[in-house]
């Protein structure tokens, strides 16, 4: 939207304020059950064509929404597809554009019949594939470094085809702040974490995203092999925490800054 008209964002919160209040009795109770907020822009210059928009429309829609998974918040089997690219450098991968999604359909219908809730996204290069996005969330992985320190990884912004996800921002901040982990935007190859895995170095790997919040991860199927989490079904510490946290602000059970209060 870096061309069309540009709008005043305090002003939009004001808006989705008052669109809340008017919907309230929409809003459903109970942790993992929220109403989803999504702001949404349309050009609406009277003519078809392709070209810079001059006139758009902005608007939120409200919906009831229950936990993203139909198991809850309980670690996913995961496929790496190596076939199907999400986005590539230079493209629109960073951007919550509507034709990112359409053809992640084919390939999220072929991880399902693997027995796997969500396509692992990579990005080819060389003799590796690296690790981008989980359906349409950022992701990460926990790893012991050879030295025996934690480092929290998840893909950089700098190539283009990583959406900056605000849970994505979040969970850094909410990191680096309590500073027990390496924190590192880098990125993560299939090489890598398989071998992280072989040594036991492979703790954790979690989804992050406005509508699942956290979505633990148990396994990766990869080339025909299954990389399990050593959590296996039970949530790593890491994702609890970052869980525990993020919920407790959504929620208001804690007060921060992060949170906008309706009245």
């Amino acid at each position: 939207l870096a061309l069309a008209p540009q709008f005043d964002g305090e002003q939009m919160i004001e808006c989705i304020k008052g669109l809340v209040k008017l919907d309230e009795q929409w809003i459903p109770e109970g942790d993992g059950f929220s109403m989803y907020l999504r702001p949404t822009a349309i050009a609406t210059d009277p003519f078809l064509g392709l070209q810079v928009v001059n006139t758009a429309k902005v608007y939120v829609f409200t919906s009831p929404v229950g936990p993203y998974y139909e198991s809850g918040f309980k670690p996913i089997k995961l496929y790496a597809d190596d076939k199907n690219v999400r986005a590539w450098p230079g493209g629109v991968g960073a951007s919550k554009v509507g034709g990112n999604y359409g053809p992640t359909i084919s390939p999220q219908m072929h991880a399902a019949e693997k027995d796997c809730a969500q396509v692992l996204w990579l990005f080819p290069e060389g003799d590796d594939h690296y690790v981008t996005e989980v359906g349409a969330m950022n992701v990460f992985f926990v790893i012991d470094t050879p030295a025996g320190e934690t480092e929290l990884i998840t893909a950089p912004l700098e190539r283009g085809d990583i959406l900056p996800g605000v849970t994505r921002r979040s969970l850094l901040e909410l990191a680096r702040a309590k500073g027990d982990m390496i924190v590192s935007e880098r990125q993560l190859g299939m090489k890598e974490i398989v071998q992280a895995s072989k040594e036991g170095r492979l703790k954790e790997a979690f989804g992050a995203g406005t509508a699942a919040v956290v979505a633990p991860i148990k396994a990766i199927h990869f080339k025909g092999q299954d990389i399990e989490m050593p959590s296996g079904e039970d949530i790593g510490p890491v994702a609890q925490g970052f869980w525990n946290q993020l919920t407790d602000i959504q929620y208001g059970r804690v007060e921060h800054p992060w949170s906008v209060v309706v009245e």
